[in-house]
């Protein structure tokens, strides 16, 4: 048992289910300086070797931290880790090497994908995957059993099919994307490059779509649209993103869907928006880019909802009007005490009879005023 605060013991990489890799502080500092702004500087022994990474508080020899908030601060001068990502205001206090970047977060982003080892499959089509003989796959893309691959589609070079995927009839599928298992991308649907559909995601079924006829029976609209994902998009884990009626859905390049989000008929997604898990967005809605919804917010209101660029929604926020300003938006009552919590209920549910009663009072205080 580990005390609070105290260090757990290490775990090796074979033990975090990674191919052991191992690389100097030098090598990693030039590789993501590369892609950073300002660059990545050494201060200490660059030839320190790092085989893995690890939280700030519980990093050990050999592995590699970031400091990105001012809360974990107060681990700095304790961690175990060998090398610290970090901003120049906090290199004076690092017990260890220092790799000094404008942005840890950003820094630690690009040195964990020198540390991913996963494997990709090799190319073909295995035994067990069925691929229909109009499909076009190209040669170094793989296709695992199980999966299906219908008429007229098309997989790009480099693409990883999973195990039980479907791609239907007329699907495009670009360079480098990988499809995790037991996903379906249903017909008409164009994936772009270097995305990740994870598992069980559905893409392309139909909106809903539905009208009364004079019995009330309801008839349903053929949904004739499909859906457009651009490049570098990531699809949540059961997430589901239903086709156009007419024109396609819109997944714009770059955009971040985390798992079990539904996104309606129509939507416009722009580019780098990020939607966090269980976001809930009704037909036609239009986001900005560079939006960002937090866990369980919802959009949907009497008309289509356009939202301008650089909007952040809160976590559980519904939307039900159109927003044109950039900023920080939230619409959720705080959690209470149960007993508290139903009185409050209990008040707004006459909150329209004291804004009324409210009217009155200040009418005849105005009255009494000019009198």
């Amino acid at each position: 048992m580990v005390a609070a605060g105290a260090r757990g013991p290490s775990r090796s990489p074979a033990d975090r289910g990674r191919r052991a890799v191992a690389y100097t502080v030098a090598d990693i500092a030039a590789t993501i300086g590369r892609r950073l702004v300002g660059g990545a500087s050494v201060r200490g022994d660059g030839e320190t070797r790092i085989t893995g990474l690890a939280p700030i508080e519980t990093a050990a020899n050999g592995e590699l931290s970031h400091l990105s908030g001012r809360s974990y601060r107060r681990f700095l001068a304790t961690t175990g880790a060998s090398a610290v990502l970090l901003r120049p205001e906090d290199a004076g206090q690092c017990p260890t090497v220092a790799v000094v970047v404008a942005n840890p977060y950003l820094a630690f982003a690009h040195a964990s994908r020198l540390f991913d080892s996963k494997q990709r499959p090799a190319p073909g089509v295995a035994p067990g995957a069925h691929a229909h003989a109009r499909a076009e796959i190209h040669p170094t893309a793989s296709v695992a059993p199980g999966a299906v691959i219908a008429d007229g589609a098309r997989v790009g070079p480099e693409v990883a099919i999973g195990a039980g995927v479907f791609v239907g009839e007329s699907v495009a599928v670009g360079a480098q994307t990988v499809i995790h298992a037991n996903a379906t991308l249903y017909a008409n649907v164009h994936v772009g490059a270097r995305c990740v559909i994870h598992a069980g995601a559905v893409v392309g079924a139909d909106g809903f779509g539905f009208t009364p006829d004079e019995t009330g029976a309801l008839q349903a609209i053929a949904q004739l649209g499909g859906v457009t994902i651009g490049d570098d998009v990531v699809v949540g884990a059961g997430t589901t993103i239903d086709r156009g009626t007419l024109t396609d859905t819109v997944i714009r390049n770059g955009v971040k869907i985390d798992n079990q989000v539904q996104i309606g008929h129509n939507c416009d997604i722009g580019e780098h928006t990020v939607l966090c898990g269980r976001v809930g967005m009704a037909g036609s809605t239009r986001v900005g880019r560079h939006c960002v919804f937090g866990g369980g917010a919802g959009v949907a209101g009497e008309h289509p909802i356009t939202i301008c660029d650089h909007v952040q929604v809160g976590a559980v926020t519904t939307i039900t009007r159109s927003i044109d300003k950039p900023g920080v938006y939230l619409g959720t009552v705080l959690h209470n005490t149960a007993q508290r919590w139903k009185r409050t209920a209990l008040r707004l549910e006459r909150l329209d009879e004291y804004a009324k009663r409210l009217a009155r009072v200040e009418a005849k205080v105005e009255a009494g005023g000019d009198g």
